[in-house]
């Protein structure tokens, strides 16, 4: 497949050209090492490489074409030259063109927030697939085209294999997708040139400052994505968030708003909640879901909003929901020996606070509440003492140890998340670097009716030390401790 530049780069914000537009393209690359004959290679400036740096090497591979913010000093005869404004956002829109346009093809529906993406965007994919659609997936724990399942190593892939996968979805017989829009992947353009059919906010809490910068840097990468969506499209926010209604500021597309406490187009009450499931109720229709938790709640109510959206039947809609399970890692059980350990995902204070909150709702009295928790490497710094004194504040024992540490030292990151903690906390409290025999140690501390929270790696199945991922999943290590130490 090839096509002309000059279609390519169809609504591209241009600044000069050089040489002929016509050159036929056979790809799209923005690493130089991708790059084939005849590809269009585009420079983009980054945090840490600038693109720019690389077109001799993307020439040298056989590129016919270079789009870039800055000209270099040497032009090659032969070779096309592009200056645009935004290389990362031409990124986009060229992607989009050389495809097709896919995402004007599939009715495309975003999720963006700081907890909840996965599991909402797992429980979109599950419900309309049941509901008997096509239906395409691209989420942090993997990305889905119907049955079939492709590795997913960032919440958001590039712009170029998003295109790539919608074609194949296409392909497939796909009339739906469903995708996480991380604030990395807004802000980096990893979204330009998609037409979405609506996007769901579900909340914004501490996290990734140290990408961002500021909150309110963090919360304005959030609204871009709403900022950019059509006027046919559709905003759904949580209302009971109180930075929700800024996503719906100058946004073009439908609002909506779903929640529990204030008024909202989309409304539920809590009327049981417990490690059994929840029971709504939805203006006088009493469902019983087997998801856990108030957050979850929330989760189950944006999907509602999205499937009536996208004008399904309520009824069905809520009969389908009933049926489901939710994310892997997401709030997940391993129950032996009457213990319940619980395995989330939750990696940031307010998601760690959700869960540990929600386990206390459900807790009868008597139970011993042990949380272990850890705060990546190479990551932001700011939230590991909230995170502890969090954990230390809703839990009766508390185990420190390893996320993800990557470059860091493990018991570095420990002490600084034991910094946020109180002296009177001290005492229940232990710190071990190793994850593998800090879980031992939380199951050899549970008796029979405890609960164990088992936080932050949640799905992954690894652990990234020193630029090396080792086998490591949190469920199997924990299902392989508590069948060892509490034989029923």
């Amino acid at each position: 497949m090839s096509k002309p530049l000059k279609d390519i780069v169809y609504k591209v914000s241009l600044v000069s050209t050089k040489g002929s537009m016509d050159v036929p393209i056979a790809s799209i690359a923005f690493d130089s090492r991708a790059v084939r004959e005849g590809a269009v290679f585009v420079a983009i400036p980054g945090t840490q490489v600038d693109g720019h740096a690389f077109i001799d090497n993307a020439l040298d591979k056989g590129a016919s074409a270079i789009v870039c913010e800055h000209l270099p000093e040497k032009l090659r005869e032969g070779i096309t030259y592009v200056q645009v404004i935004n290389a990362a956002r031409s990124l986009g829109l060229m992607a989009a063109n050389f495809y097709g346009n896919p995402s004007e093809k599939i009715t495309l529906v975003a999720v963006t927030g700081t907890n909840g993406k996965t599991t909402t965007v797992t429980l979109l994919h599950q419900l309309f697939s049941e509901l008997g659609y096509a239906t395409g997936l691209l989420s942090t724990v993997e990305n889905r085209i119907k049955d079939q399942v492709l590795a997913a190593s960032h919440t958001t892939p590039d712009v170029v294999a998003i295109n790539e996968l919608l074609v194949k979805m296409l392909e497939n017989g796909c009339t739906h997708c469903f995708m996480e829009a991380s604030s990395h992947a807004i802000v980096q353009e990893r979204t330009a040139g998609l037409k979405f059919a609506g996007a769901l906010f579900t909340n914004i809490s501490h996290d990734h400052l140290d990408y961002h910068g500021t909150f309110d840097s963090y919360i304005k990468a959030k609204k871009k994505l709403f900022d950019e969506l059509p006027k046919d499209g559709f905003a759904l926010i949580n209302a009971d968030d109180k930075r929700g209604r800024v996503m719906l500021q100058n946004c073009r597309a439908r609002p909506f708003t779903f929640g529990l406490k204030y008024p909202a187009d989309f409304k539920a009450k809590i009327l049981a909640n417990s490690l059994h499931g929840l029971e709504l109720d939805f203006e006088g229709k009493q469902v019983w879901f087997r998801l856990i938790g108030e957050f979850n709640a929330y989760n189950l109510l944006g999907v509602l909003g999205v499937a009536l959206l996208l004008d399904e039947e309520e009824e069905e809609v809520l009969r389908q929901l009933s049926k489901l399970k939710g994310a892997i890692g997401r709030f997940d059980q391993v129950v032996y020996g009457g213990i319940t350990a619980i395995i989330d995902y939750a990696h940031t204070p307010d998601a760690l606070e959700n869960v540990l909150k929600t386990i206390q709702k459900l807790r009868t009295g008597g139970e011993t509440l042990v949380t272990l928790v850890g705060c990546g490497g190479n990551r932001d710094r700011s939230k590991r003492p909230l995170m502890a004194k969090i954990a230390c504040n809703l839990s009766d024992r508390v185990i420190f140890t390893s996320d993800n540490p990557r470059d860091e030292d493990p018991m570095e990151i420990i002490r600084e998340m034991e910094a946020g903690i109180n002296p009177v906390d001290q005492k229940k409290t232990l710190s071990l670097t190793d994850r593998r025999s800090a879980i031992k140690t939380a199951c050899s501390l549970a008796k029979k009716g405890d609960i164990l929270l088992i936080a932050g790696k949640g799905h992954e199945t690894y652990q990234e030390i020193q630029g090396v991922k080792h086998p490591f999943d949190d469920k199997k290590v924990v299902k392989e401790f508590l069948e060892m130490l509490h034989k029923e």
